[in-house]
């Protein structure tokens, strides 16, 4: 029997504002614990929330990043439920009536399929605190609480792991573009829970669904509902029944385990929070807001192969951030050759320095139009590849434009095919038995020799050149 897993997932996103939704307590993150508190988001009697207007534009923001309608007519309403690091007893949330809904996120999958996920809603709530467990004592730190979310809920569209991968996938930098977030998920400004069922392939009916907690990373959401699947196809196959529950993800062991069985809507008690009053939009002011949003990632993605005749696999990296996409047109502006040649260099070059020095390509001192120069370098035949790698750690140090380097060093390429043909013969009297491979049918040493002319070149002769003398000189 063939069975499919059926996925939704709800992404909590936590909005980059500089106060809290509800109060003016900083959101500042690693500070001691309880700093960031007030009797507002700590719960006081008689205290009474506001409501933060960044806070409300960036949920819109989300909203329409998503392609959700934005409601006019939105409300606020209490979640109540026990536990220790909410303390007002309830949690400020949106119930019947969210502020975003019926959206969708399109995205393409690495064999070009193209998946539309729909969003059933993306509604603005408030965080709750965290607890610190040390050993059989747990503290609760309130910094979190009153901390803006965004909760976006999708249908259970997803039909494989890889498809809930590249939909938070898409999801995350979607959220990095519109600059409302900076969806750190070691940091908990991303987090992400899976609902999970399994059916026979060919089914309609959705089987039982497991709420899946505890996946802080990309890898987590693999492993976890890698290990869910499994399990509930084993149940079903043993012909035992899957328990509608919430899950937690365990990081050493790999499995999931249970947290509680699933609480249904009413076990909330849902009710309109009588202290904040509804929020009326108008369509002149969410047009306002859609007017502020950039070019989104997968709208980019596909520009770029469209105007810029880019492979996917390069279109794809390069707009992963808009700061990387943004520099790869800054340099294609000031370039004006084939934009490939750029890809090439900011994937190979720039992207390994960055890796390797764990920096942002806002960080990265060599500006856009000093790599269109090194670049026109090697077009104009002055420089060859391999001077323009020796020389890029310098840039990199120092800021300088190539052409100052390559001058300031002598680097210039030897283009002059009587002076490489000089060192050509020199280099075949010196290597007398490599000459005899290549004439016995090894021309595979030709390498070598191309090799040696650059050494005594000093890596300034023009390689093509050399190669063409070589087989000249080898061949006559």
């Amino acid at each position: 029997m063939e069975y499919e897993p059926v996925i939704g997932l709800e992404v909590h996103v936590q909005l980059n504002t500089k106060t809290k939704l509800f109060c003016h307590c900083s959101t500042q993150f690693g500070v001691e614990p309880n700093a960031n508190t007030c009797p507002v988001c700590m719960g006081y009697p008689g205290v009474l929330p506001r409501l933060n207007k960044e806070a409300l534009e960036k949920a819109i923001l989300v909203g329409l990043s998503l392609n959700c309608k934005v409601a006019n007519y939105t409300k606020f309403d209490r979640k109540s439920y026990f536990y220790p690091d909410l303390p007002k007893g309830y949690q400020i949330s949106q119930y019947d009536m969210p502020l975003n809904y019926e959206g969708h996120l399109e995205f393409e999958m690495p064999d070009g399929a193209i998946k539309k996920v729909r969003i059933i809603r993306a509604h603005l709530e408030e965080d709750a605190g965290k607890l610190i467990h040390s050993g059989s004592v747990s503290y609760v730190d309130l910094n979190r609480a009153g901390v803006p979310l965004v909760e976006i809920v999708s249908y259970p569209d997803m039909f494989n792991i890889d498809e809930a991968y590249y939909y938070l996938q898409t999801l995350r930098n979607t959220m990095k573009y519109i600059g409302v977030s900076d969806v750190n998920m070691e940091e908990g400004s991303l987090r992400v829970d899976a609902n999970v069922s399994v059916r026979k392939k060919g089914d309609t009916k959705l089987g039982t669904k497991v709420e899946i907690k505890n996946m802080n990373s990309f890898n987590f959401l693999r492993k976890a509902l890698e290990y869910e699947i499994k399990r509930q196809i084993s149940l079903l196959e043993k012909g035992e029944r899957v328990v509608q529950e919430t899950r937690l993800f365990d990081v050493e062991s790999g499995k999931t385990f249970t947290m509680r069985t699933k609480e249904e809507a009413e076990d909330y008690r849902y009710f309109p929070d009588p202290d904040l009053p509804p929020v009326v939009l108008d369509n002149e002011y969410i047009n306002s807001l859609k007017k502020r949003l950039p070019e989104l990632p997968y709208q980019k993605y596909r520009r770029f192969i469209e105007q810029y005749n880019l492979p996917k696999y390069d279109a794809q990296i390069l707009t992963e951030t808009r700061e990387l996409a943004d520099y790869f047109e800054e340099v294609v502006k000031n370039y004006k050759g084939d934009p490939k040649k750029v890809s090439n260099w900011i994937m190979s070059e720039v992207l390994r320095y960055l890796n390797e020095a764990n920096k942002e390509i806002v960080e990265f001192t060599v500006k856009p139009h000093q790599i269109a120069d090194l670049l026109k370098l090697m077009d104009e035949n002055k420089i060859n590849i391999k001077i323009a790698k020796t020389i890029f750690p310098e840039m990199i140090q120092t800021a300088k434009d190539a052409s100052k380097i390559v001058e300031e060093r002598g680097l210039i390429q030897v283009s002059d095919e009587g002076q490489i043909k000089e060192i050509c013969k020199l280099v075949l009297q010196e290597n007398s038995a490599e000459v005899e491979k290549y004439k016995s049918g090894k021309t595979n040493v030709i390498g070598f020799l191309v090799g040696q002319v650059m050494k005594k070149s000093q890596g300034k002769a023009d390689p093509k050149l050399v190669n063409q003398i070589l087989s000249k000189l080898l061949n006559s």
